[in-house]
């Protein structure tokens, strides 16, 4: 199956990214994640990629199951714009700008979604542990 590439443009620039539905496991449930990833200057360029964790908790069903959580481009737009704040530069030829849990994760923020390493190092933190903890957030706030 061919990935389907999205444009966002900002500015004068012409962001391209694509974004995959994962899954990963906690100690509690299987949640979804998006592995998203950005181009700014062409397919040779220096990508941008963030493991989105979604926040969707409280499923009869299990959350691998009912979870439909997927980025808007408002959300690519902030993750794009956050990490141009903290180095990425997209006209760089080559590698992967990687926006990690154990770096990123107290300094960025989107509403349905938290960073995670999970998919790349299976030891980071338990997304079941910080799911939850998310949602009593959010819970707190209503």
């Amino acid at each position: 199956m061919r990935t389907r590439l999205r444009q966002l443009r900002i500015d004068a620039r012409t962001f391209v990214w694509s974004a995959k539905i994962r899954h990963v496991s906690g100690s509690g449930d299987c949640h979804r994640c998006i592995r998203l990833r950005v181009w700014g200057a062409g397919k040779t360029s220096r990508a941008l990629q963030a493991d989105l964790l979604s926040v969707t908790w409280g499923s009869p069903w299990g959350a691998c199951v009912t979870d439909t959580a997927f980025p808007t481009p408002a959300d690519v737009r902030a993750v794009i714009d956050y990490a141009l704040l903290h180095g990425w530069q997209p006209e760089e030829p080559g590698g992967t700008f990687m926006l990690s849990e154990d770096e990123h994760a107290t300094g960025f923020e989107l509403p349905e979604f938290l960073l995670t390493d999970r998919l790349r190092t299976p030891e980071s933190g338990d997304p079941t542990t910080r799911v939850i903890r998310a949602d009593e957030a959010r819970q707190a706030v209503r």
